[in-house]
């Protein structure tokens, strides 16, 4: 069996109709005894979200995208570049397959990314209580967390990478608009959604 990926996203991806926290609250994971780190939270996603899988079965989760506030490199690490302090909205959701079907985990009721990644696997850790207490099978655990797939981020509709700079950018939208364009001979919804993919990149990278 292959290592469980997790493919980072950004920005924050917060599920349509989730409504918000109303006031977030100061860090409570700890490890060691230390207020936790990002690795340390990631780690601890990885290990629940793995956990679901029996060994020798295939994964269960399958296209797993953690999106937060915070960019990553191409190698996964934290973009010090671009992501030296952290960000004013500190909400994560977590988008992925569980047996086929799509599933979304948002938190954003701590103030750092790190702790609402710690929270989201604490609930994974839970709801996969039910099922090795016999009360309900992950299916049926995760029943509340089903969501409409997540929708396309702008770096995928337009061919680039979630780190691609502005130029890259712009060059793949001329290159997309030369055959999505209805005058072209593309179709209105592929144009409209390039379009609003075009806008979406070009306020990220302000």
């Amino acid at each position: 069996m292959s290592n469980l990926e997790i493919a980072p996203g950004f920005p924050l991806d917060w599920p349509r109709g989730r409504p918000r926290a109303a006031e977030r609250k100061a860090s409570l994971f700890r490890e060691g005894g230390q207020p936790l780190t990002l690795t340390s939270a990631k780690r601890r996603l990885r290990e629940q979200l793995s956990a679901m899988t029996r060994h020798g079965q295939q994964w269960r989760t399958t296209d797993i995208v953690l999106t937060c506030n915070i960019r990553y490199t191409a190698s996964g690490a934290r973009d010090q570049k671009l992501s030296r302090r952290d960000p004013d909205d500190p909400g994560v959701a977590l988008y992925f397959d569980l047996d086929g079907k799509p599933h979304v985990l948002a938190c954003d009721r701590w103030d750092t990314v790190q702790d609402n990644i710690a929270a989201i696997a604490a609930h994974i850790e839970a709801l996969r209580g039910q099922e090795r207490w016999g009360v309900a099978d992950l299916q049926q655990a995760f029943a509340g967390h089903v969501a409409l797939p997540r929708p396309t981020p702008w770096w995928e509709v337009l061919g680039v990478s979630s780190d691609a700079r502005l130029d890259q950018i712009n060059a793949a939208y001329r290159t997309a608009a030369k055959t999505a364009h209805p005058n072209a001979g593309g179709d209105r919804s592929t144009w409209d959604r390039l379009s609003a993919a075009y806008e979406e990149a070009k306020k990220v990278r302000k």
